[in-house]
């Protein structure tokens, strides 16, 4: 039996370092490099700004409630984090399992009602190491890839139903101010969907008896618990617009700063960032007529079709908010950049995420998971895109 530690500062299992440098590059380098999409997103602002100079029009950019939403809820998911609380939850869950069908399957619906409740990018970061924790742990490490993978696509598609599940759901939720009934009548046929081919996809991997090794992890902390319960409580109902965003501005990173500030460090700045450097980017590209005039009129042919596409290329989270510009029509937008986080490993933020964690782990297997992640990740696109095509007409 394998010994396995877990510690509240950083999962170290079986070489599992979310937070070590990947190689010996310059501060420079080391920060582009896991920062790919704000260094895009930047420079995408910086040339756009010298085609439209600074103005005071610039303040009118920034959906101000968007981002305190992000940063609500990413501040306490850290705070929960810290105390394990994910992790044990996860773990109580999968023990009660027998085979290894049975674990993956669990791990991955995990992820799935995780992006649900605490974001897709939060999601992986907190289960990957679970997968990996299985399937090492129990000899299982073939099946890692595609645990992986479909992990990865559960995050992107499981967030999906909630406002708050993906950060595109929360911006465009928020732009449109869409009723939440409608929202989640909206996302249901694709969810289902989802939910059919993922657990179709599970069974791909053979029932063989599996024992759990064992941990030493600390009890959960009761107290501490109930307090980030509480401050979570407060930021979902900023995101349903039942208490003012300054409120949760003011309260949650007070309270962390007693209970919990290494949370506040561990926020997701860059994510945040990059929201900020596109709204730059997509309020100027609205204000060029040419690119007005053009992304409206492939909107207006297909905005499921042409939304998809975008992310293929510049990621759902950005496509979100440049072609938000443009349309009105949210229905369509809302079902294209999500269905279209799969595809691409630059489809989503999320896609990224689990590629630097898998081949930190298995470098000499990068060719083998990029070659089944696009097949497994296009066959989920050309799927959900037929079934949506023909729902939406």
């Amino acid at each position: 039996m394998k010994f396995i530690a877990f510690s509240r500062d950083r999962a170290d299992i079986h070489g599992f370092h979310p937070g070590e440098p990947e190689s010996r590059r310059s501060p420079v380098a080391t920060f582009i490099k896991k920062n790919a999409v704000l260094v895009t997103a930047l420079s995408a602002a910086l040339i756009t700004s010298f085609i439209v100079p600074p103005d005071r029009e610039y303040l009118g950019y920034f959906d101000f409630k968007t981002l305190t939403c992000l940063f609500c809820v990413l501040a306490v998911v850290c705070a929960f984090k810290n105390i394990n609380f994910f992790y044990l939850l996860a773990r109580s869950i999968v023990r009660r399992f027998g085979n290894i069908r049975s674990c993956v399957i669990a791990v991955v619906y995990i992820t799935f009602i995780g992006s649900m409740l605490i974001a897709n990018d939060m999601a992986l970061i907190t289960f990957l190491p679970l997968g990996y924790f299985v399937l090492s742990g129990t000899g299982n490490e073939r099946w890692t890839a595609l645990t992986f993978i479909l992990q990865n696509i559960a995050a992107n598609l499981g967030g999906m139903l909630t406002p708050f599940g993906n950060p595109q759901n929360l911006y465009l939720y928020t732009k449109y101010e869409i009723p939440t009934g409608e929202f989640v009548s909206i996302m249901a046929l694709p969810f289902a969907v989802s939910i059919a081919i993922i657990t179709a996809c599970c069974f791909f991997v053979k029932p063989a008896p599996i024992e759990f090794p064992e941990s030493d992890v600390e009890p959960l902390p009761k107290g501490r618990a109930l307090l980030y319960s509480l401050l979570f409580a407060l930021a979902i109902a900023i995101v349903f617009r039942g208490i003012p965003y300054w409120i949760g501005l003011i309260v949650i990173p007070a309270v962390l700063l007693i209970a919990d500030r290494k949370a506040l460090r561990m926020v997701d700045y860059p994510l945040l960032g990059t929201f900020a450097a596109f709204f730059v980017f997509s309020g100027n590209m609205a204000r060029i007529g040419v690119v007005r005039d053009f992304v409206s009129g492939l909107l207006d042919r297909n905005t499921l079709i042409f939304s998809i596409l975008s992310c293929q290329f510049i990621s759902n989270v950005p496509s979100a908010i440049l072609l938000s510009q443009f349309t009105e029509n949210y229905r369509a937008l809302l079902i294209g950049v999500n269905i279209g986080g799969v595809g691409t490993l630059i489809a989503s933020l999320a896609s990224l995420i689990t590629f630097r964690e898998y081949t930190k782990n298995y470098p000499a297997r990068t060719k083998q998971y990029i070659k089944l992640f696009l097949i497994i990740n296009f066959a989920f696109l050309l799927v959900l895109t037929i079934i949506m095509s023909l729902a939406l007409r």
